[in-house]
């Protein structure tokens, strides 16, 4: 686990104060093994097309190729033709250098399936300690989320503003996700988004607990300062502990050292090769606002049949509850049960419970169920995903008429909370379903589909709370719930009809979703 430390922001400034004298990489202590790390197939490729896979109708003929020019790896290679001499001949694959498409390059890549510097290679321990990690930083973020509603009633007295002017400062903060928008086997991703899932719910839940006290003893700024401190100990954390996972970005710093330690200038990762050409600017551009990602989520958002539109909103809907709650529990628990701040904090507890009793049963399923469904390769159909969301499906609406009618001044207080353990049980089953289904239905869009998830999640998180407040005032917290309550199951069918659907609405009505399985 020495690595860990090695590869995170901390230990890469010590390697680079020392001049990589210590905290040492494999290639750096042994400079003869840096051969194996050279991949001759792709570097091949380099020097006939110019890119690293061949062209489709290039394919036959690579396959005809002498087997031992084509070997993409040799641990043995500590040739010195590896050394990059510009001549007609690719140094790593021996193949002639195509004088109008072909690049003399060696191309870095992993040194087989088996490199332990992948991610997807991590051991467990390391995965699991990185997933916490991460898991920590949501649940910090997400405690931002609602641990500003404490204070909402200090704030509207001291400035003199509506309880809509106060609630902006929530709205603002989910707002800012919607301009935001892993390194597991297809096997493992759901246990992952369950993690972050769980993590995404802990923070919101909390937020109000620690919050409420903080406001209650002192003013609406304390759960701020309490935000501030809770930040400040997980960036120290993460400085000190949290490595890099992109594989891309690895191979990056790999080949940089590669080219350092042997002087061969003519080493590439696939990376490099990509932005060749590409501007400083073309390059921010790029990473602050991906154009061909925001339209191509848009296109499929709206595309018929609309697949992704209908988990979208679902998720949005989901998400919109979610954020109700901080204004529905001021009204219930404190002007219906007479609670005060740091009480009606620990009344989100039944929430939180809820979403650690579905833990259980949801990885059981995950385990004996969903699991030996895959393919040897690694492939499970899209729908086989979403059994989980059906059940969820009901839990919501369940939720809503039994907190609605059940918070009532001659009712005791245990009831609706008890009733809002259901509302976390069916949001982890939908959103993990939703989550893995979309990316597995639209695998080479998958980026794009979770960017408009996350817009217009975060865009419903943002606006339900505005007109929450009134809501619930004016219609009652019974019909209030109610009403979001039959909403909630006008979306039910949405997963029944994927679950027995999806495949015939995937293969025959949606271009850009996955047609082989």
């Amino acid at each position: 686990m020495s690595d860990l430390f090695r590869d995170a922001p901390v230990g890469q400034m010590i390697r680079w104060m020392t001049k990589n004298k210590y905290l040492q990489y494999p290639e750096e202590k042994d400079t003869s093994m840096y051969g194996k790390f050279i991949n001759r197939e792709k570097s091949g490729n380099m020097a006939r097309y110019g890119q690293p896979n061949p062209p489709e109708d290039k394919e036959k003929e690579e396959k005809q190729d002498d087997n031992q020019d084509c070997s993409r790896h040799n641990s043995e290679s500590s040739d010195p033709t590896l050394r990059g001499e510009g001549t007609t001949l690719n140094s790593a694959s021996g193949k002639a250098v195509d004088p109008e498409k072909g690049k003399d390059v060696n191309l870095v890549d992993w040194w087989g399936p088996d490199d332990p510097e992948c991610p997807t290679n991590w051991s467990q321990g390391k995965k699991f300690f990185v997933t916490f990690l991460i898991c920590l930083l949501t649940t910090s973020i997400y405690i931002g989320s609602s641990i500003y509603s404490a204070g909402e009633q200090q704030i509207t007295m001291v400035f003199g503003v509506s309880t809509v002017v106060a609630t902006i400062g929530l709205t603002l903060f989910v707002a800012g996700w919607c301009l935001t928008c892993e390194h597991v086997r297809a096997e493992e991703e759901s246990i992952l988004h369950c993690n972050l899932g769980i993590s995404a719910i802990c923070g919101p839940v909390l937020g109000p607990l620690v919050g409420g006290f903080a406001a209650q003893h002192e003013d609406w700024t304390w759960p701020i300062w309490e935000l501030v401190w809770l930040s400040g100990f997980c960036w120290v954390v993460l400085m000190f502990c949290l490595p890099e996972t992109s594989g891309n970005n690895l191979l990056l710093r790999r080949t940089k050292r590669l080219r350092k330690l042997t002087g061969n200038q003519n080493l590439r990762c696939e990376a490099e090769l990509m932005r060749e050409g590409m501007s400083t600017k073309d390059i921010a551009i790029m990473s602050l606002v991906d154009s061909r990602s925001l339209s191509v989520a848009c296109v499929l958002t709206i595309q018929k049949p609309g697949i992704v539109f209908a988990l979208n909103l679902y998720i949005a809907l989901i998400y919109g509850l979610l954020y109700v709650w901080f204004e529905s529990f001021v009204i219930v628990f404190i002007d219906i049960y007479g609670f005060n701040l740091g009480e009606e904090g620990l009344a989100y507890l039944g929430i939180l419970i809820g979403a650690f009793a579905i833990l259980l049963p949801f990885f059981l399923y995950l385990y004996k169920i969903l699991e030996p469904q895959f393919d040897d390769k690694g492939d499970l159909k899209p729908e086989k995903r979403l059994p989980p969301a059906c059940v969820g499906a009901f839990m919501i609406p369940i939720c809503l008429f039994w907190f609605g009618w059940s918070a009532r001044a001659d009712i005791h207080w245990i009831m609706p909370i008890i009733g809002s353990a259901f509302f976390s049980m069916g949001s982890v089953l939908l959103f993990n379903s939703v989550l893995n289904y979309l990316p597995d239905a639209y695998p080479k869009y998958a980026a794009s589909v979770l960017a408009g998830n996350d817009f217009m999640r975060s865009a419903f998180g943002a606006g339900f709370p505005l007109f929450a407040r009134a809501m619930y005032n004016d219609l009652g917290v019974n019909w209030a719930s109610s009403t979001l309550g039959f909403l909630a199951i006008a979306f039910i069918p949405i997963p029944f009809a994927l679950h027995f659907y999806g495949e015939t609405l995937r293969k025959k009505y949606s271009k850009h979703a996955r047609k082989d399985i």
